[in-house]
């Protein structure tokens, strides 16, 4: 349980996928001009990568890993289909992106409508083949533990896109340099916020 709790703290603070390891940039940087709609895409982001994970976790241990197979048979052990892991990845993320454009569509238009093209762009959202791609390089135990990691790395991700959100509708009443308006200041206060969360990385969880 101390291991399981102290995976979901270290994926939200120590290994936030945008401070940490700078992932998800493109849709960090656009939608993140206000809370409301950096909430909802955050909420998608954080939906995918939980039900995402432990599919793939699933898939990479029980098909595509050498001798995955043998529980089809002894003649099945020897077959290796890693090859496949990174397609097979994206269309599970894909298909779950699909549902969840679906559903916003339908319940929350508005939002739908805010979120634009980066509501299907979720599913090349690098944050979240990046977690699928790290739980394979941490081989973890068991498909518990990857579906606490991705929900952990999706409420870091989300905390990350409201708190940038929030920063910039409060710098709209700032008098800002006009170089640095925009993206200029944006890039700015993202260094200063990651720097921030590396101070994290010396906790001991």
């Amino acid at each position: 349980m101390e291991q399981t709790l102290s995976l979901f703290v270290r994926s939200i603070f120590v290994d936030n996928m945008v401070f940490a390891y700078y992932l998800g940039m493109c849709s960090y940087l656009a939608v993140s001009r206000n809370v409301k709609t950096a909430l909802g895409l955050g909420i998608a982001v954080t939906f995918v990568l939980t039900c995402t994970l432990p599919i793939n976790y699933m898939l990479e241990n029980y098909v595509l890993n050498e001798g995955a197979l043998s529980w089809l048979g002894s003649e099945y052990a020897g077959i290796d289909l890693s090859f496949l892991s990174l397609i097979l990845f994206i269309a599970v993320i894909a298909s779950f992106v699909q549902l969840v454009e679906m559903v916003v569509e339908k319940y929350a238009p508005a939002l739908y409508a805010s979120l634009g093209i980066f509501l299907p762009l979720i599913a090349v959202n690098c944050a979240i083949l990046g977690g699928s791609l790290f739980m394979q390089q941490r081989a973890f135990p068991n498909v518990g533990t990857a579906t606490v990691y991705g929900f952990g790395s999706g409420i870091g991700w989300l905390l990350a896109i409201i708190g940038m959100a929030a920063i910039r509708e409060k710098l709209s009443y700032s008098d800002i340099p006009k170089p640095l308006k925009g993206l200029g200041i944006t890039f700015i206060i993202t260094g200063l916020m990651g720097m921030a969360f590396m101070c994290f990385s010396g906790l001991k969880i």
